[in-house]
């Protein structure tokens, strides 16, 4: 029981780092050339780094990943892109704005993965405790610079600057 219920657990994780690793490294193609643009392409290099420690750790732990799981993450990273943006034929800031918000409560959720694993691991040797607290240091900082930029890009398309809006202001 204890370990089907950890594989589900681990495998729905899974399919939400599909997603993540799929939308991090978008908004890294997009936004390559501007401010943040090595900020974001490190975070996205980070995020599909976590993903594949999260294969290593259900490994360990004899945890089967689930294909269905991870097409379908692969596939709701897809589909996210259809969300209109209030702009017929290009990206509108209000694109990169929701796209920042949504990884921002990725990483989120990513936190807790390793925060679950933490309290599993006084009872798994399969888990190095270490591991998981640096893991769980890197998700911090991700969320603080996602944050930042994400209040940025809020500034950027809500406030009332008469400065034109672009859609590469994270």
């Amino acid at each position: 029981m204890y370990s089907d219920k950890l594989g589900i657990y681990l495998n729905d994780h899974l399919a939400g780092a599909t997603f993540g690793v799929g939308i991090a490294r978008r908004i890294a193609h997009q936004h390559r050339h501007s401010v943040r643009g090595a900020d974001l392409a490190r975070i996205a290099e980070e995020i599909a780094q976590d993903r594949v420690t999260l294969l290593q750790i259900m490994d360990s732990l004899g945890v089967p990943a689930r294909r269905y799981k991870i097409y379908g993450g692969w596939a709701a990273e897809r589909l996210g892109r259809l969300k209109p943006n209030g702009v017929l034929y290009r990206r509108s800031g209000l694109s990169t704005f929701v796209e920042l918000e949504t990884l921002r409560l990725g990483v989120e959720g990513k936190t807790l993965i390793w925060r679950t694993l933490l309290v599993v691991a006084s009872a798994a040797a399969q888990l190095d405790e270490s591991q998981l607290r640096s893991l769980l240091d890197r998700a911090r900082e991700q969320i603080d610079s996602l944050e930042a930029m994400r209040l940025t890009a809020a500034a950027a398309i809500f406030s009332d600057r008469s400065a034109p809006v672009t859609s590469d202001s994270p």
